[in-house]
């Protein structure tokens, strides 16, 4: 559950990133756009400023002039001295004087630039009045208006103050040749330009009131977002909890299959969780390991719902083969806890539990400290309760010859660390003595007595034979070869000698057919008069019909013999078997 909790707040901490990075940005960006606006404010105003001062001197210069009275500001224009009538006098001897389209509009600029602030200028390379001489930022402006004859603007500080600097193309038309004709210039010619300096204050101090209540309401955009992200924290736990809780349902379900099947390893599971949570409290665990190592324990044995009955309720102790067959659970339980999220990390403790010190474990030989040691503490205790409990072949030891045989095995078996912890921890356990694995009830005795072996014999039975004929290919036995013996008149001679007489008849047959086949044949008997034997790979079983022969003949019983290849002859069912006897 930890895991999770810990994915969805990680999950919640990139969202929470993401979101705080697209709010900055969008910040940035709201911010950068109230100041262009103010800087597009500042052009617009430039224009029109341009465009108002070009109308002036259009008009002025479409009448040729005007003639304002000689006043201190208006002083007849000594660079208009070539001008023909430049001064003239009234009927009234009011002296007038001429005013040219540039010497007007200098003159309206000035005014303009003490009522509202802007700052205009005109201004040429060539020039006739030294007063309308370029300044740094002017000459480059001049040449650009040359090569591209469209306005050029910058953005400019003048005396430590902001300015939007704009310079308009002065056009040489018909009119101006009345005054520049002597310059060289032609109609067409860039004369010069006009130019306009906007202070930027008034806008950067608007741009600046905008952008600051744009940042409150993205603070408030925000900070609503994160509470979205905590409420949506809080929701993704609550529905991964219930997710978990639906997982161990349907986990703890497949346990009570396990369990139904086999009553003994219901016990087992809990004692071991028990007996591990003990070790493991000595060890000086956390709560949380403590959790997981609980939670592996009882689901440790999960693979065993893959494990034959025929196996995994045997009544005896297992051969060689059925014993790799159910060591096989432990990579099964693995297989299906890691699928699941919430039991990776016990499914890892759960995967090497059959491990030992000494590497001779399975499944993966893995030694000493390459074990987890959570699967090492498990060990111990699986062990422990395997010894304390009574087993079909095998009775319980006391609680003392347990842990004296932990200590026996110290180093080899169990980590010598792990086994100390363990004296001290379970020393004091109580056993509970009716954990065994005999059978209680009717239908586990019944199922034990039949399930798995004759009980005449000791051959593998007919439902076993079913068992192994319909899941060859499935389980991979891999088994081919069918010897099939069938006696003949053999209830005519329990009838003359008696059924035990009988019965000895069959158990000699039996120990003969033993001892007479490979080790990785399986023998049954079924129908009460007929032995099956099953094989990998093709045998010459009529090499050893005389033993048989020797057996039978004795007893005035005789026998058919019959030889099938599974896969030729597509057995694969008693029934199959059955009717090509």
């Amino acid at each position: 559950m930890s895991v999770q909790r810990k994915f969805i707040n990680r999950i919640a901490l990139y969202i929470l990133l993401i979101w705080s990075v697209i709010v900055v940005v969008m910040g940035v960006v709201l911010v950068k756009e109230e100041y262009q606006y103010a800087y597009s404010l500042a052009k617009n105003e430039a224009e029109v400023s341009v465009k108002k001062d070009l109308a002036y001197r259009s008009w002025v210069a479409f009448h040729g002039g005007v003639y304002v009275p000689v006043t201190k500001k208006t002083q007849p224009n000594k660079y208009l001295s070539h001008v023909k009538n430049r001064d003239i006098n009234t009927t009234s001897n009011q002296q007038l004087t001429l005013m040219n389209p540039a010497y007007s509009l200098k003159q309206m600029m000035e005014q303009y630039t003490e009522l509202y602030g802007n700052k205009g200028h005109i201004t040429s390379k060539n020039l006739l009045n030294p007063q309308n001489a370029p300044d740094k930022w002017e000459k480059k402006a001049l040449k650009k208006v040359e090569q591209t004859r469209k306005p050029v603007y910058e953005f400019q500080d003048i005396d430590d103050q902001a300015y939007f600097r704009y310079l308009n193309p002065l056009i040489v038309k018909k009119s101006c040749l009345k005054c520049h004709a002597q310059q060289g210039y032609s109609v067409g010619d860039i004369r010069g330009g006009v130019s306009v300096s906007v202070a930027m204050e008034k806008y950067l101090e608007e741009a600046f009131v905008l952008a600051k209540q744009n940042v409150v309401v993205l603070l408030i955009i925000w900070s609503i977002g994160l509470v979205g992200i905590v409420f949506g924290r809080k929701f993704a736990i609550k529905e991964i909890d219930k997710k978990i809780k639906n997982y161990e349902q349907n986990i703890f379900s497949m346990v009570s299959i396990i369990e139904k099947r086999d009553r003994y390893t219901a016990g087992h599971t809990q004692r071991v969780a028990n007996y591990s949570v003990l070790i493991a409290k000595k060890m000086g665990y956390a709560k949380k390991d403590l959790d997981e190592l609980y939670r592996a324990c009882m689901l440790h044995d999960i693979g065993k719902i893959s494990t034959p009955d025929a196996i995994l309720l045997k009544p005896g102790e297992l051969s060689k083969i059925e014993r790799e067959i159910i060591q096989e659970h432990v990579v099964s339980s693995y297989e299906i806890l890691k699928q699941i999220d919430i039991y990776k990390e016990i499914a890892e403790i759960i995967r090497y539990h059959h491990e030992r010190y000494d590497g001779k474990g399975y499944p993966y030989k893995l030694k000493g400290k390459d074990i987890p040691l959570s699967s090492q503490v498990m060990t111990v205790a699986d062990a422990f309760d395997a010894m304390t409990t009574n087993r079909i072949y095998k009775a319980r030891k006391s609680v003392d010859s347990a842990l004296k045989e932990l200590e026996e095995l110290s180093g080899k078996q169990f980590n010598p660390m792990i086994v100390k912890k363990a004296v001290v921890a379970l020393k004091d356990v109580k056993i509970d003595l009716s954990a065994n694995q005999e059978p209680q009830t009717d239908i586990e005795k019944e199922r034990f007595a039949y399930f798995y072996k004759d009980s005449i014999t000791d051959l593998y039975n007919r439902e076993y034979l079913e068992y192994v004929l319909a899941y060859n290919d499935i389980n991979g036995y891999n088994l081919r070869c069918i010897h099939n013996i069938s006696l003949k008149s053999f209830s005519k001679y329990n009838k003359k000698h008696g059924w035990e007489k009988g019965n000895e008849l069959l158990r000699e047959l039996a120990v003969e057919l033993k001892n007479i086949t490979y080790n990785n044949e399986y023998i049954f008997r079924i129908f009460g008069d007929n032995f099956t034997l099953l094989s990998k790979e093709h045998f010459e079983f009529e090499n050893y019909l005389d033993k048989i022969d020797e057996i039978l003949k004795s007893k005035g019983i005789g026998y058919t013999h019959k030889h099938y290849d599974m896969k030729v002859d597509q057995i694969k069912s008693i029934g199959d078997l059955e009717g090509m006897l």
